[in-house]
């Protein structure tokens, strides 16, 4: 069938509990309110793969809903839809801020880990004297140090710039490249006596 098949909401709340249009009935919600669904979570901070996501959870809570009797036809599909739409993206939100707050303290405990080092490739005045010693890390770890203390970018931003497949693994390489770093400085205490130095003054 090529033709766009429309059902009124009885028909399509009909079709979904007798299960014998239910290929038509689930074309009908995609192509009648799938749009409208996904604008909403759009325009709410999600992107065009969260919207397609979000829409499917959707009709799978709806059509279950249906066939367990519990749609009562109080309000339009279409309003329920978006209901059922804005629930589980507000979910979905909270679940992300969550695993965004362990994320942050995941970071500052790995780089408490390593103060020294951190705090060296924030001072400005020890750029310089650091720069050799990045140069010796390859450019895998230099790339990341320098866009995180460099550039202050973002693990999101860095994602971009590094072609990493997320920021949990970017995260991981940052962490590996300090403690290597940390060996380098353990190996030349010369410099590490001059960064040291230049900390405390």
């Amino acid at each position: 069938m090529n033709a766009k098949q429309t059902f009124s909401d009885p028909a399509l709340i009909e079709a979904l509990q007798d299960k014998r249009n239910m290929d038509q009935a689930v074309r009908a919600l995609y192509q009648e309110h799938a749009a409208v669904t996904r604008s909403f979570i759009m325009g709410r901070g999600g992107s065009e793969q969260d919207a397609d996501d979000i829409f499917q959870e959707t009709v799978i809570s709806f059509i279950d809903t249906v066939q367990k009797g519990k749609f009562r036809s109080e309000s339009s599909i279409r309003t329920f839809l978006i209901s059922i739409s804005k629930n589980l993206w507000m979910n979905e939100m909270r679940k992300r801020s969550r695993a965004d707050n362990r994320d942050k303290v995941f970071e500052i405990s790995r780089d408490q880990e390593e103060p020294g080092v951190s705090e060296a490739i924030g001072d400005r005045e020890l750029k310089q004297q650091l720069q050799k010693m990045l140069d010796g890390l390859g450019d895998a770890c230099r790339k990341i140090l320098m866009l995180f203390y460099y550039e202050n970018l973002s693990m999101k931003e860095m994602v971009a710039h590094l072609h990493y497949e997320n920021e949990q693994v970017v995260r991981n390489k940052k962490y590996k490249c300090l403690q290597q770093l940390t060996g380098m400085l353990k190996e030349n205490p010369v410099a590490a006596k001059q960064i040291t130095e230049l900390i405390n003054k």
